[in-house]
């Protein structure tokens, strides 16, 4: 595995070693021990998967501690532009925003530690998207940021997205008050 530094601290992409043959390919998708030498050390405790189509923008999420969660977050099928914002207050990259192609071709991961908000537009119909934890889902603890706020700048690649109802509901980064330091 490759490990590819972001310009967010401690936000890491992670290309796997992919072995081909006319059968297909393999790789592990996750190896506790191999994570571990790399600096990632949290207990994952919930996996999760979404099935969206083309256009459907999910983000930007958080937990609130005490629940907030590491992720590691991977499409299986299909294509995202994957979006993280740094929502710790204390951090040089408070308010910036990483962004990334993630495919089921590409077979990019992205370790996205607590203290980032986290979003993906799909980028094509019947996008398997994947992603571990290391807490619990709480619903009390939910927020995010919205997903077209001026002051973050984020270039999604699309006008109008499909949006849940509670993503239209969000507060402006101007307006947020981290829980992060």
């Amino acid at each position: 595995m490759e490990i590819i530094t972001t310009p967010l601290d401690g936000l890491l992409l992670l290309k796997p070693k992919i072995f081909n043959d006319l059968r297909g390919y393999f790789f592990e998708s996750y190896n506790i021990e191999d994570y571990a030498i790399n600096g990632i050390n949290c207990a994952f405790v919930q996996d999760n998967q979404s099935l969206s189509n083309k256009g459907v923008l999910r983000g930007l999420h958080f937990q609130k501690p005490p629940y907030a969660q590491d992720k590691l977050v991977r499409v299986i099928s299909g294509s995202v532009l994957d979006v993280v914002v740094d929502i710790r207050k204390s951090s040089p990259t408070y308010g910036q925003h990483y962004k990334v192609l993630l495919s089921g071709e590409n077979n990019l991961a992205l370790f996205v530690p607590k203290g980032f908000a986290h979003g993906f537009i799909c980028l094509e119909d019947n996008t398997l998207f994947y992603y571990k934890c290391s807490a619990l889902y709480n619903r009390e603890a939910e927020d995010g940021l919205l997903w077209n706020d001026h002051t973050l700048d984020i270039d999604w690649g699309i006008a109008e997205p499909l949006l849940s109802d509670k993503d239209l509901t969000y507060t402006d980064f101007s307006a947020f008050n981290s829980f992060f330091d």
